[in-house]
């Protein structure tokens, strides 16, 4: 991943959150990432016990939307995100149609 620490990239706090408001607004914050057009990203989980950088993580491993991820070299309270920029518009709505069902939305 060629990602390097960028204060321009946009970012989300997670600070203080639980992992179900965490998992929206992640959810949420990626999506209009890619409808932004930016495709990098940087998520703050904070370091903790690792409850969220785990939620987080799980997240990003099943997303359509994420092309690869990985903590921060310099933060370990950071994850560092690259969407995929050309998504297959028809697998997405697929994959949206199955996990809505089940609440989940990615």
């Amino acid at each position: 991943m060629s990602l390097m620490y960028n204060n321009n990239l946009p970012s989300i706090d997670l600070h203080g959150e639980n992992r179900g408001s965490a998992r929206i607004l992640v959810k949420e914050f990626i999506i209009d990432c890619y409808s932004m057009g930016k495709y990098e990203l940087a998520i703050i989980h904070g370091i903790g016990q690792g409850i969220l950088k785990k939620e987080v993580h799980d997240m990003l491993r099943i997303s359509k939307y994420v092309d690869e991820f990985k903590l921060d070299n310099f933060n370990s309270g950071c994850t560092l995100v690259k969407l995929k920029e050309n998504i297959d518009k028809k697998a997405l709505k697929e994959y949206n149609n199955r996990h809505n069902s089940k609440g989940e939305k990615i």
